[in-house]
């Protein structure tokens, strides 16, 4: 597959990638390094809390929506990174043993207008589970390098 740039982006589309089954002991290990609140660690403490039973971090989340987002496409492109994320909304629980998706909606591809080898496309993501319930959203600026360089291309 030839790799992908500004230029193969086109508003409107939308795209999913994955699947990702997400076990207990990766939601536990991610906590117990990252993010140890009992919601995430352990089932009876879990349920105590609002979660009302186990659930990943929402930064684990934001992590697995990464590595899903790399493997479908960011890895095969001229990503230059981006300048932040625009927003991050935790909707509902990420519970043991679900599969994740994740549904790229593309909102907006403009040209760069101080860096004419870049081009800037937005994105909104949805982390989808197996009855395409939304668990996370994310919405972030990616900049691609651009295939034709320069104010007419």
């Amino acid at each position: 597959m030839p790799k992908l740039h500004w230029e193969d982006f086109k508003p409107g589309a939308i795209t999913i990638y994955g699947p990702r089954l997400v076990m207990r002991e990766e939601i536990i290990a991610f906590a117990a390094e990252f993010d140890p609140q009992p919601m995430h660690l352990d089932e009876a403490a879990a349920s105590a809390t609002l979660l009302g039973g186990l659930g990943a971090s929402g930064w684990h989340c934001c992590c697995l929506f990464m590595r899903i987002i790399a493997d479908g496409f960011v890895l095969n492109s001229s990503s230059m990174g981006g300048p932040g994320v625009d927003e991050v909304r935790w909707l509902k629980p990420l519970r043991p043993g679900t599969q994740i998706r994740v549904r790229a909606s593309l909102l907006e591809v403009r040209a760069s207008r101080s860096r004419p080898e870049m081009g800037l496309v937005k994105i909104f993501y949805e982390m989808l589970d197996e009855a395409d319930v939304a668990l996370m959203s994310l919405a972030t600026t990616h900049m691609f390098g651009r295939r034709n360089r320069g104010p007419g291309a």
